[in-house]
């Protein structure tokens, strides 16, 4: 099973693009803090490529931008190529199944203009009722 789940903060604003077909991409860094500290006591981080697909690309270029903290939940995908060079590349990329905003709304996070608060809904009124009319019964 190839499954990944990671917390961390956006290094760079999301980039949403399209396919040929139309199709959404969303494509972002994530620094990952690892559990330890490296022997100079500075903290230890990974940097990961998420790429989000259709809708959820959308949503996450809308609403997180860089240095939010995002859960994302996919799977990796390991691609091999050739450089210009003819050097033999990997690159490793996560396909996000489901991105979560862990950053609260407010505090930086993404612009407060993406939310629109719904209006209140009104109650409808009570009628009054007459309990005097005659029962048929």
């Amino acid at each position: 099973m190839n499954k990944v789940f990671l917390i961390g903060n956006l290094t760079r604003d999301p980039e949403l693009s399209e396919t040929n077909s139309g199709v959404s991409v969303c494509r972002f860094g994530l620094a990952v803090n690892r559990r330890r500290s490296g022997t100079d006591g500075e903290p230890q981080v990974d940097f990961f490529n998420v790429t989000a697909w259709r809708s959820l690309a959308e949503t996450v270029n809308r609403f997180v931008k860089k240095g939010n903290k995002v859960a994302v939940t996919g799977s990796i995908q390991i691609r091999n190529y050739e450089d210009n060079a003819g050097q033999k590349r990997t690159f490793v990329d996560i396909v996000a199944d489901d991105v979560e905003f862990l950053t609260p709304k407010g505090s930086g996070g993404a612009a407060e203009d993406d939310f629109v608060p719904a209006a209140p809904k009104k109650k409808p009124a009570l009628e009054a009722f007459d309990d005097d009319s005659d029962i048929p019964f």
